[in-house]
């Protein structure tokens, strides 16, 4: 298994089979852009695409890469019908609770302390629960995705069900855990192997390096990659 970050909370996990892109915020993600990787390339040979849900700093260039790409949008029911409504032809709707298989893994949507919505015509339009995303491999470390979200006590029971190997964690602040919670999330609630950080540096008013999280973490199991170096797991 390959995990390869591409900036905030963008990651594509690499299966033996499956290839599986995760909130993609590209074009105008300015830890991306510094990175000079054509979005092409982030999206070479996807065969999933997946959302946590419907802020416009998660699903990003979800629609352009499927209608090159045209593989399945796994997303939570009102946004996979909202991205229908934008031209996807490939909607797989799903909910908190839900899982789907797929030939060499699942993947399980599960709560989120968060909101989803987009702006049209100037006013919020919500498009349902935001969710974590668990990968399970048929080979290989199951991954959770939290997406955007806050600490809370439930967290226990998705480490009960799933046993998660790799978290990929928020920790910007603001609009989600910080270094603080994250890390009492990461330590309380999960055995994780290796810890990704995420959602950083994105915007000005939101953590801008995963430094106090390092610290926090006492350093251990953190992985902080280079946008667009894959790390093996």
């Amino acid at each position: 298994m390959k995990i390869t970050w591409f900036g905030h909370s963008c990651f594509r996990i690499d299966l033996e089979e499956s290839h599986i892109l995760i909130d993609p915020f590209l074009t105008g993600n300015g830890v991306f852009e510094a990175a000079n990787i054509p979005v092409s390339e982030v999206a070479k040979g996807i065969t999933h695409l997946a959302l946590t849900h419907g802020h416009d700093d998660h699903t990003g260039d979800t629609v352009s890469i499927l209608k090159e790409s045209n593989v399945p949008l796994i997303a939570v029911f009102e946004l996979a019908a909202y991205m229908q409504g934008q031209g996807v032809e490939t909607a797989e709707y799903v909910n908190t609770g839900g899982t789907l298989q797929f030939e060499d893994f699942s993947i399980s949507y599960v709560p989120a302390w968060h909101s989803s919505s987009t702006i049209v015509d100037g006013k919020p339009l919500y498009l349902g629960a935001c969710c974590g995303i668990v990968i399970t491999p048929k080979n290989g470390k199951t991954v959770y995705h939290m997406g955007d979200t806050d600490i809370f006590a439930d967290m226990a029971l998705i480490n009960e069900m799933y046993a998660p190997e790799v978290g990929i964690v928020p920790i910007g602040d603001r609009f989600t855990m910080g270094a603080k919670s994250a890390s009492l999330a990461c330590k309380t609630y999960f055995g994780f192997e290796t810890v990704f950080p995420c959602h950083y540096g994105t915007f000005p008013i939101i953590d801008q390096t995963p430094d106090k999280f390092v610290s926090e973490m006492e350093g251990q199991n953190v992985v902080v990659p280079k946008v667009g170096e894959p790390v093996e797991i």
